[in-house]
């Protein structure tokens, strides 16, 4: 329980925390992975750790039915159907995106664990509008049929949710001090920033000596500090936080979005490549493979000094690779390495 909230426990955590000798030596910093990839429901992810505290307030409302929205390929719908396979619940997604062409992937995996997935093509109104439109029409559908439904924002981001990062960041503050490494910085990746702040409110309340930095993946519209900010008010006033925060302590870094949410981009594949090929980590390419690219760039250009301790934080997100457009893109570097014997 966290601030009188409770959470159903589900997860193996603590995830491991690991040193990476080989990315080490290549980029020349004191490089540590922490690894929420290996959580440990519907091939994990960071957005359980989230899903512990929003399916104890699904649940103590008496819901049947989880609902969330995102992207076709959105990670959070993949384990928010496993959450609710677990728990003998039903699950909707509502994605807005166009069809793949394919079921393959998280639409795969979200449908094996017997998830429906609602794909509403982009017609151009704000995307908020077009969510609350479909949302409207799906919920009014299944408590039609007895169903009470229980929705969750995208990436499970809101005031609620962001508590199991507030947790991470305990988790993680207390094995970086056991591993001699209490001033690091952590990086993750910011998308819908539910991760990223609830890192920042328990590094900060808790007085943590870690310093938090996040790689956009996709543009951000101006104001975003401001943005943060009023985030961060809204946490402190739900949970009574002891702590203040201004807008220039929020570091986000915006460069690195390599053309837009969930790109393919070749820089992003190079450092997938680099992961695997140095450390055998598989990174994804819409979250952590394009925040290691940052890392890359930012060792490049100065950013990051050199042995300077850093704490990559993996989320996960493996089935993206497996997505029709990034799969595509790895075949045609990867095909010729490639024997067929008769």
């Amino acid at each position: 329980m966290l601030f009188g909230q409770e959470k159903v426990s589900f997860l193996n955590t603590p995830t491991p925390l690991e040193r990476l000798p080989r990315i080490s030596e290549e980029l020349g910093l004191d490089f540590y992975i922490k690894r929420d990839d290996l959580t440990n429901l519907g091939v994990g992810g960071n957005k359980l750790r989230k899903l512990e505290y929003l399916l104890a307030d699904a649940k103590r409302q008496g819901a049947t039915t989880l609902l969330t929205m995102g992207g076709a390929q959105t990670n959070h719908g993949r384990l928010t159907a496993a959450v609710a396979a677990k728990y003998g619940m039903k699950c909707v997604i509502v994605c807005l995106d166009d069809y793949p062409g394919e079921v393959s992937a998280n639409i795969l995996l979200d449908r094996l664990m017997g998830a429906e997935v609602v794909l509403k093509k982009d017609d151009g109104r704000p995307a908020a509008e077009q969510y609350a439109q479909v949302v409207a029409q799906v919920k009014s559908r299944y408590e039609a049929q007895g169903e009470k439904v229980y929705e969750i924002p995208i990436g499970g981001s809101n005031t609620l949710g962001m508590l199991g990062y507030y947790e991470c960041a305990v988790e993680l503050t207390g094995q970086a001090l056991a591993q001699g490494i209490p001033g690091a910085r952590v990086v993750c990746s910011v998308g819908s920033m539910g991760t990223y702040m609830g890192l920042f409110c328990g590094l900060k309340n808790e007085r943590s000596p870690l310093r938090l930095t996040g790689i956009s993946i996709m543009p951000q519209e101006p104001g975003l500090e401001q943005r943060l900010l009023a985030y961060f008010e809204q946490a402190k006033a739900a949970w009574g936080l002891d702590c203040t925060a201004s807008a220039d302590e929020f570091d986000v870094q915006t460069d690195y979005t390599r053309g837009g949410y969930n790109n393919p981009s070749p820089e992003v594949r190079q450092a997938i490549y680099l992961m695997a090929r140095r450390e055998a980590v598989i990174l994804d390419p819409c979250y952590t493979g394009k925040a290691f690219a940052g890392v890359i760039d930012m060792v490049k250009e100065g950013k990051l000094r050199r042995g300077e301790q850093v704490i990559f934080l993996h989320t996960g997100g493996l089935p993206g690779i497996y997505t029709k457009h990034h799969r595509k893109a790895f075949e045609q570097e990867l095909v010729g390495g490639g024997h067929i014997l008769d």
